[in-house]
């Protein structure tokens, strides 16, 4: 045993000097950051899918919406491998959306691509509006599916609340098919505009261009860094046949480094004016009256500039100087050294035209250009309002055809059908003061949960077939002006909490089957210019126009009455069957006895003939002595 220690102790040894390397990786890993969130997911796809040639990961579509899967004709090759869609139909509702929770806040690049349907009732085009929290970012255009950049929607979002909404609202115009969702977390710093539109505002791709590439890319096909998301290079070799395209396999200098982590790639290329056109120009169709932000980038690597001064020009946005007298070499410090510029403008009509003009060297030189549409994010709903509508969704059974998906106030564009809303400068979110869902088929009941409607003005719920009570709830929505419940299947009492509606102006009730005494603090309001009805309720009563309850009976009072009656009809009855009875009993024992009467008799005679026969001497003698006196007398 004494031998054997030292080898023990050998082998502890060796076991720390394997484990140690293991320890001090898994330290390291713990400590490293963790990489940008990304989710993908594959529309209408039962099973997870990876897609050539970076074998992608897009997860399945699974639990987030409504619609219906489908087989997809992608527009063109850039789009994702994906065979699969999901696609809405107008019977879904005008909104649906993809409501995708769990994801970490921060700075988010969401980018939807589109496809047809393959079937050859569905081939037609659909032509519908795409938002993003809450915020129109974009409508399709005619021909979309024609255009690589047109076949799918990316937008810049910050994200505060751990979810990403994104909808799809029909405009008539055939069913949005969705091809797939891409959630990618950029870094914080990314595209940063300046404070005045800091977490406000969401940038639309409008177009994003690698100059002198022949080939569209991924960043992801460019080896670029994911905290860059995965952004679309469409590829531009010239404008409207001015310029030629260069590129080099030299390295180029701070790429993908904070805050904007670039692939290379882009830099390697560029187009380059000549000496007969020098001028390079590029123009594209904008949205009027919006505001755009500019990203141009650059790297000097034509071989022929040897040093600061041989190349400067200026840059001009639709006419206006945004850059003067650029020198990439003397900002940079040198050849094969990125440079990105930013400038955000505002564009009255609809074309942006961006414009390279030599000034040194007769030559200018761009390498890529990202332009995007800024736009201001809508302020949502209030959410406790919003959870509210969704429980009288589900209580009053509404009908697929209303949607009610997403927000029900924004895009503005695409309110929910029968809410009304207006903006609360209070607390900066839009609130419910109005439903207007009278006529339209609804047979649920309604819920005891408008007490978080705090501005709301007027429901209307008439013309239905809503059963069940009035919830007291009601009654503390003190804004209300209208309330329409009229020519429903209402039962029960009218609440006393409705005479606390002091704002109220017109009740109709009429038309349901509700019943009992109408609260005293409704029945005098029509003296103050109110209008109230309570007409077609047989079991109401206590106001002018209605029975008076003295001489009024609700239907459960007449209920109760009957019942009564009934009991002490059966307990009537049960006595007069315990008296009949009795009585029965009675006659049966003097029949009885009138049986045994003669025997009685003569058993009664005989035993007084017995005691007289054994009667004493002087017994004897007192009778006769009795009889004697009454000889005598």
């Amino acid at each position: 045993m004494r031998k054997s220690a030292p080898n023990l102790r050998d082998s502890m040894f060796r076991l720390v000097l394997l484990l140690l390397p293991m320890w001090a990786a898994l330290r390291i890993a713990s400590a490293a950051p963790k990489g940008p969130f990304a989710l993908r997911i594959s529309c209408g796809a039962r099973e997870n899918v990876n897609s050539p040639p970076t074998n992608t990961l897009w997860y399945r579509d699974f639990g987030y919406t409504g619609g219906k899967p489908g087989k997809a004709l992608p527009p063109s090759y850039i789009s994702p491998k994906l065979n699969t869609l999901r696609y809405f139909t107008l019977s879904d509702g005008p909104e649906n959306c993809y409501n995708i929770h769990n994801v970490p806040n921060g700075l988010y690049s969401v980018r939807l691509f589109f496809a047809l349907v393959d079937d050859p009732q569905l081939k037609n085009e659909p032509l519908f509006d795409i938002s993003i929290e809450g915020t129109q970012v974009y409508s399709m255009k005619q021909g979309w599916s024609n255009f690589d950049f047109q076949s799918f929607v990316e937008g810049l979002v910050s994200i505060s609340d751990n979810s990403v909404s994104t909808c799809f609202h029909s405009t008539g115009h055939g069913d949005p098919a969705i091809l797939s969702i891409e959630i990618l977390q950029v870094h914080n710093d990314a595209y940063f505009l300046g404070k005045q539109w800091s977490g406000r505002s969401i940038l639309r791709t409008a177009r994003r261009l690698a100059c002198g590439n022949g080939r569209p890319s991924f960043d992801a096909d460019l080896s670029g860094n994911p905290w860059g998301g995965d952004r679309y290079w469409e590829a531009i070799q010239n404008f409207d046949n001015y310029g030629h395209p260069i590129s080099t396999e030299n390295s180029i200098n701070i790429t993908s480094a904070s805050p904007n982590f670039y692939p290379e790639k882009i830099y390697q290329y560029a187009i380059v004016s000549n000496g007969t056109y020098p001028d390079l120009t590029f123009s594209m169709d904008v949205e009027p009256n919006k505001n755009y932000s500019v990203w141009l980038h650059f790297a000097e690597i034509d071989p022929r500039i040897q040093g600061a001064g041989s190349r400067v020009f200026d840059i001009l946005i639709n006419g206006d100087m945004a850059f003067s007298s650029v020198d990439i070499v003397r900002v940079t410090g040198g050849s094969y050294t990125a440079l990105v510029l930013n400038k955000t403008i505002a564009v009255s009509g609809r074309i942006l035209t961006v414009s390279f003009h030599p000034r040194q060297g007769h030559t200018a030189i761009i390498n890529a250009i990202e332009i995007f549409e800024v736009i201001p994010m809508e302020f949502r709903t209030s959410a406790v309002e919003v959870k509210t509508l969704q429980t009288l969704k589900n209580a009053l059974s509404l009908p697929l055809r209303f949607g009610w998906n997403g927000d029900p106030c924004v895009p503005q564009q695409h309110p929910w059908s029968g809410v009304d809303c207006q903006f609360n400068h209070n607390d900066g979110s839009w609130v419910i003061d109005g439903l207007d869902l009278g006529n339209q088929g609804l047979r649920g009941y309604l819920a005891d949960a408008f007490s978080t409607f705090k501005y709301l003005q007027k429901i209307n719920l008439s013309v239905n077939s809503i059963h069940g009570g009035i919830p007291p709830s009601l009654g503390t929505v003190r804004t209300l002006v209208v309330l329409d419940l009229s020519y429903n299947l209402l039962n029960g009492t009218i609440p006393e909490s409705l005479g606390q509606l002091t704002s109220l102006q017109v009740l109709n009730l009429n038309g349901n089957l509700l019943s009992g005494r109408v609260p005293s603090a409704l029945g005098g309001r029509p003296l103050h210019r109110a209008s109230f009805n309570f007409t077609g309720n047989e079991g109401l009563c206590g106001i002018p126009g209605l029975p008076d309850c003295g001489h009024h009976l609700s239907t459960s009072a007449k209920v109760g009455i009957v019942f009564g009656a009934i009991l002490g009809f059966l307990v009537l009855l049960l006595c007069s069957f315990c008296m009949w009875k009795r009585r029965q009993n009675i006659l049966r024992a003097k029949k009885l006895a009138a049986k045994e009467a003669p025997y009685a008799k003569a058993r009664t005679h005989y035993v007084r003939d017995v005691q007289m026969t054994r009667a004493p001497a002087h017994d004897q003698f007192r009778v006769h002595a009795d009889s004697g006196s009454q000889l005598l007398s």
